[in-house]
């Protein structure tokens, strides 16, 4: 898309600077003496088109070229009278001429317009008796402006190019701005739940136990001991976000096998189901976003078991490769797997989550029916 700025190709000092060419226009007009007074009115016309071409070069430029090469053309066939000065018509006209913003056009009316004067000099030169002196003298002066009308074309050129680019530039900036807002609002989406689901949902498990024992058996010690439990799991909550805050800001992350054991007795201790861990292979260093990603999406997929398949055994697998039945190359990476008895989901926003976070840390995630299990497999390659 072009972008059109105001003032078309003359800058900030388009205004000044075509003042300017009036001034001098006038100036060197009011030097003249012509022994014919029909050429005072030609004259006199020939500055008021080139003043009106000059006026409308910004909201009508092909108008304003027509205007100016009547000016160029017709008063170069008029340089040949004596003390006339209407060669400074020509040269004005075309140093406007060159400024002018033709668009696609390029120079092809500027060089039909060089084209237009230089014969018009010849016609001068021959109709006036000139000598061939005379006539190279007006072309070099022609040429002289036309050069200088063309630099400064490039530069009005460039200096639009440059407010062009300063705007795309500010634009980007913008999008980019946009982006990473978006961006950071979903690290934020993934956080709260990564964080409060997992808590949040075994809290709501320990309160509904807690309420069925006071309502059904009236168990006061049980319930009693379920509200412990619940705000033990409170607790919990608030320390695994300290720690997922900690593990992404410190430069040496927890070793991952350590905090995955841990998560897994938790679980175990607050849902009363058993939960196998089982760790192959030489554990390598990880970063300390791969070891949040993967913590995460093993308490996302312990959290859905017990909200799905409550009471059901869990299988939790750590495998450092080489693994056999794993899609990672030997030594590339590590896998972690999570199954358990009976029907989950494989939808909502925790499997989103989960998937968005391995996939910043190059990772990929699956999860699915195997069988009668339900098979969480979130693997990560060394970078």
């Amino acid at each position: 898309m072009r972008l059109r700025l105001p003032g078309g190709m003359h800058g900030d000092s388009g205004w000044l600077g075509r003042v300017m060419t009036a001034a001098v226009a006038v100036g060197v007009l009011g030097t003249s003496r012509p022994a014919e007074r029909w050429v005072w009115f030609a004259l006199a016309a020939g500055l008021a088109v080139f003043l009106v071409g000059t006026l409308v070069m910004t909201v009508r430029p092909r108008l304003a070229l027509v205007l100016l090469s009547v000016v160029a053309v017709g008063n170069a066939v008029l340089t040949g009278i004596p003390d006339s000065n209407a060669l400074v018509l020509v040269l004005v006209a075309i140093t406007s001429i060159v400024v002018v913003d033709l668009s696609r056009s390029g120079l092809r009316p500027i060089l039909a317009v060089g084209i237009g004067v230089a014969l018009g000099l010849a016609v001068s030169r021959w109709w006036f008796d000139r000598s061939d002196s005379w006539l190279l003298t007006q072309l070099m002066w022609t040429a002289i402006l036309l050069a200088f009308g063309l630099n400064r074309r490039q530069y009005e050129i460039q200096a639009r190019q440059t407010r062009e680019l300063l705007v795309q530039t500010r634009r980007a900036q913008s999008e980019q701005a946009r982006a990473a807002a978006l961006e950071e609002r979903g690290r934020i989406a993934r956080d709260l739940h990564d964080v409060l689901a997992h808590s949040l949902g075994a809290l709501s498990v320990q309160l509904e136990v807690a309420e069925a024992l006071l309502d059904e058996r009236r168990d006061v010690d049980g319930a009693l001991e379920r509200v412990r439990r619940s705000r033990r799991l409170a607790v919990q909550g608030l320390t695994e976000a300290r720690n997922a805050v900690a593990a992404l800001r410190a430069d040496d992350a927890p070793e991952f096998a350590d905090a995955l054991r841990t998560l897994a007795k938790e679980h175990e201790a607050d849902h009363a189901v058993p939960v196998q861990l089982t760790v192959q292979g030489t554990p390598v260093v990880l970063g300390s976003g791969t070891i949040v990603a993967l913590l995460n999406a093993a308490r996302e997929a312990l959290t859905n078991a017990a909200k799905h398949a409550p009471g059901r055994a869990i299988d939790v697998k750590l495998a450092y490769g080489p693994v056999n039945g794993s899609r990672l190359e030997p030594g590339d990476g590590v896998r972690l797997e999570v199954r358990n008895a009976g029907p989950t989901t494989g939808t909502g926003f925790g499997l989103t989550g989960m998937r968005e976070r391995l996939a910043l840390v190059g990772g990929t995630l699956t999860a699915g029916p195997d069988g009668a299990d339900w098979l969480v497999i979130a693997e990560v390659p060394n970078d």
